[in-house]
C-alpha cells in the first residue's frame, strides 16, 4: 500500500530534521530501535500507540505521519470518493499488518487538526486472539453496519449498527468484528497535543 509508505517517510523526515538519532528517538518515546527502524524503512505498519508516542517526541500530530495538511479551512470528505481515497493500514501486533480493517481517513487535507476520524470497513479476524493497546487520548466509535466487539481492559463489549462507544484509550483496548461477521464503522481518535 502506498499510503503505508508516507507514514515511514515522514517519520525519518521530521526524526532527521529535529536532529534526532533512531536511538534518541527511542529513548523519549519508549518505542524500541528495532520498531523504530523498521517503521522508517516501511517493513513495519505500526500500531497507533506507537505512532502515537513518536509524534509526542516530535512535537506533532498524529495526522501528520497521515497526511499532506493542505486546507486550513473546513475540509469535505464525500461519501461518493471514500472509495477511492488511500486505504491505511496499522499493525494489529508488533509487526503483523493487520488485515483485517481497512481505515479510510475522513480528514487527511485538515491542517491543524486534533482529531483523526475514519471510516472502518472491518472483515472477520481469522484468530480470536488479540493484543490489545493503548495510548494517550480518547476515542469514538459509532457502528454504522454489522457488529463489533470492543475488548476494554477486562470487560468485552458487543455493538452493532446504531451503537457507540466513547472510551479512554490509555485502557488496554481492542476493537475486532464479532466474530465471523464483518462490520462499518465511523471511529473518531483523539491524541492531546
Amino acid at each position: 500500500m502506498e499510503s503505508n509508505k508516507i507514514i515511514g517517510s515522514k517519520i525519518k523526515s521530521i526524526r532527521e530534521v529535529s536532529n534526532l538519532t533512531v536511538d534518541e528517538v527511542s529513548e523519549r518515546s519508549g518505542v524500541s530501535v528495532e520498531q523504530i527502524e523498521r517503521i522508517e524503512k516501511n517493513v513495519e505498519i505500526p500500531s497507533l500507540a506507537p505512532l502515537i508516542k513518536i509524534a509526542r517526541v516530535f512535537g506533532v500530530r498524529i495526522g501528520t505521519f497521515l497526511d499532506d495538511q493542505t486546507q486550513l479551512g473546513p475540509v469535505i470528505s464525500r461519501g461518493k470518493d471514500i472509495e477511492n481515497k488511500k486505504t491505511i493500514r496499522f499493525a494489529d501486533s508488533m509487526a503483523v499488518a493487520n488485515t483485517n480493517m481497512e481505515y479510510h481517513s475522513l480528514s487527511q487535507d485538515k491542517a491543524g487538526r486534533h482529531m483523526e476520524p475514519f471510516l472502518i470497513e472491518i472483515s472477520p479476524a481469522s484468530t480470536p486472539d488479540f493484543d490489545l493497546s493503548s495510548h494517550e487520548g480518547e476515542e469514538f466509535i459509532y457502528v454504522l453496519d454489522g457488529a463489533v466487539e470492543i475488548s476494554y481492559g477486562k470487560q468485552n463489549y458487543i455493538l452493532e449498527a446504531g451503537d457507540s462507544i466513547y472510551y479512554d484509550s490509555v485502557v488496554a483496548h481492542h476493537v475486532h468484528a464479532k466474530e465471523g461477521t464483518s462490520a462499518k464503522i465511523l471511529g473518531i481518535v483523539y491524541t492531546p497535543f
